[in-house]
């Protein structure tokens, strides 16, 4: 089934939002290789109804994400109406998702993401998505797991459905399971099954071959990847390709990422970068010895500087724009 503000067929490939990971720069290499839609990091509605300055860069996209989804998780009308009206007003946001899955404690506690799945929230969970879509001016989805602790993913993708929601991203496992166990493809197939409208399948899926077995599998319009990501942005591109890619356009992913963070970032970049630079190094050749350097890297001149010597020689090069993060 066509998601009409793609303007292409299916299948589709998503980036799913993932908190400290999927920010401006990963979200740029994605798009660059393969990636068919992009989602903001979970924002709370609170955060941006009361005009935070760090959630405004949060909110902020790369030239190449078209189309671009903010993710909002909400646990009160008055501010997702809030929230909702200035993203109104932002000319490059395409449109809103809304966050029915978030499985964290935090999430938990303060009554959004997941937590809205359980039949006690059923009304809060209809106002807010209601509030949500009556307000937009833009397409809404939204992400939800199979239920809180019990399957009730039919149902919850019906009401969605019914509430005016556009697509589904249906995540293969409860919001009690965390990322334990495997995710269950049967019920993502059900909710395909049941709804009118566009289901995008997510959980496990680590490369083209598990991509194919899903969409093959439920019949969904695409698969959307998180976890899987991560370490591996290429991901997309094999997936398009149908096939590995190579070790030369897997440095070429890399390099190009940690140029994007520095364009971002600034020299707190470097910092930031370390996380995905040992997620980069697993499998590959001197990994302990790539990842000592990144650990090692306090500003980018260090950076620049390991780059350009012999010990990165198995680096086959990048431009890096020493730019103070003007572009």
């Amino acid at each position: 089934m066509n998601i009409s503000i793609l303007g292409s067929k299916p299948p589709y490939f998503f980036l799913a939002p993932l908190a400290s990971y999927t920010d401006l720069p990963f979200r740029s290499v994605v798009k660059k290789f393969g990636c068919d839609m992009t989602f903001s990091e979970m924002i709370n509605v609170n955060a941006i109804a009361y005009n935070n300055e760090k959630t405004k860069k949060m909110m902020q996209k790369s030239p190449l994400e078209k189309p671009y989804f903010v993710q909002v998780a909400a646990n009160n009308v008055e501010n997702a109406i809030k929230a909702v009206e200035i993203i109104n007003e932002i000319d490059w946001i395409d449109g809103i998702d809304i966050n029915l899955g978030c499985p964290v404690n935090k999430a938990r506690r303060s009554g959004f993401g997941g937590v809205l799945l359980k039949d006690e929230n059923l009304e809060l969970l209809k106002k807010i998505v209601y509030s949500i879509v009556k307000t937009s001016k833009k397409p809404i989805s939204a992400k939800m797991r199979l239920g809180f602790d019990e399957i009730v993913a039919v149902d919850r993708a019906k009401l969605l459905e019914d509430l005016g929601v556009e697509f589904l991203t249906v995540h293969g496992r409860t919001v009690k399971q965390m990322y334990k166990g495997e995710a269950n493809y049967e019920e993502i197939k059900k909710v395909v099954e049941n709804v009118n409208i566009p289901v995008i399948a997510n959980g496990d899926v680590t490369d083209f071959k598990k991509a194919e077995y899903v969409l093959n599998f439920t019949s969904a319009s695409g698969v959307a990847i998180g976890r899987g990501a991560v370490g591996k942005p290429w991901i997309f591109l094999e997936m398009k390709q149908k096939g590995n890619i190579t070790q030369k356009q897997k440095k070429e992913v890399i390099l190009e990422h940690f140029n994007q963070m520095i364009n971002f970032y600034g020299e707190y970049g470097v910092i930031l970068f370390r996380k995905h630079a040992h997620a980069y190094s697993k499998g590959i050749a001197k990994a302990s010895e790539f990842r000592s350097k990144i650990n090692e890297a306090k500003d980018i001149a260090n950076a620049v500087a390991f780059l350009a010597s012999k010990e990165a020689s198995y680096i086959t090069g990048t431009i890096l724009h020493v730019n103070g993060g003007m572009y």
